[in-house]
This record gives C-alpha cells, structure tokens and sequence, in this order.
C-alpha cells in the first residue's frame, strides 16, 4: 500500500527536490505544493497520509496551514520538516507514520 505525502514549501527549488525524494521510494507518492491555495486544493481532492511543512513557511502562515489542514483531513499527520538529507527525511515519515 502506498503512502500519499503533500509536502508544501515556499522555495520551488527545495520544493523539486523534494519531490524527487518522496516520489524515489515505491511505498510512497509524494506531492510537492508551493502554495496554500495548490495545498488546499490537493487536500480536498486526494487521500493524504502525512503533510510535510517545509522551510519558509512563517509561524503565522503555519498556523493557519495547520488549522485548515486539521478541519479538511482531522486524522492526517503533520510534520515540520526543516531539510537534512534524505536519512532524515525518510525517519521523520517512518516515526510519523509509526
């Protein structure tokens, strides 16, 4: 079965990346938004498993995200992902989803 993760982030280039290594590993699909609005619209049309909140999200904007996300999806899992290699990346979805 595979996990659907939106990962939303404001720095397209990070975004890309990112995409690339949610989307290496065949149990995972990710989904990489740079937009509130493209974040929403993914949630309301799509199962997602875990949210991933990237670098360059303010506190205020953050709040609001997780606010939102909570009133679409109340059972999704929501992680701050700051960066790091793809080891880190891969144990924040592994202890997320545990």
């Amino acid at each position: 079965m595979q996990t659907t993760i939106l990962y939303i982030g404001r720095d397209t280039e990070i975004t890309i990346v990112m995409n690339r290594l949610l989307n290496a590993r065949p149990e995972w699909k990710g989904i990489c938004v740079c937009t509130d609005q493209e974040a929403m619209s993914v949630l309301e049309t799509q199962d997602i498993d875990l949210v991933l909140l990237g670098n360059g999200i303010d506190l205020e904007c953050e709040q609001v995200l997780r606010k939102r996300i909570q009133e679409l999806k109340p059972n999704v899992k929501i992680v701050q992902h700051y960066g790091g290699g793809s080891g880190l990346l891969y144990g924040e979805i592994m202890i997320a989803l545990g």
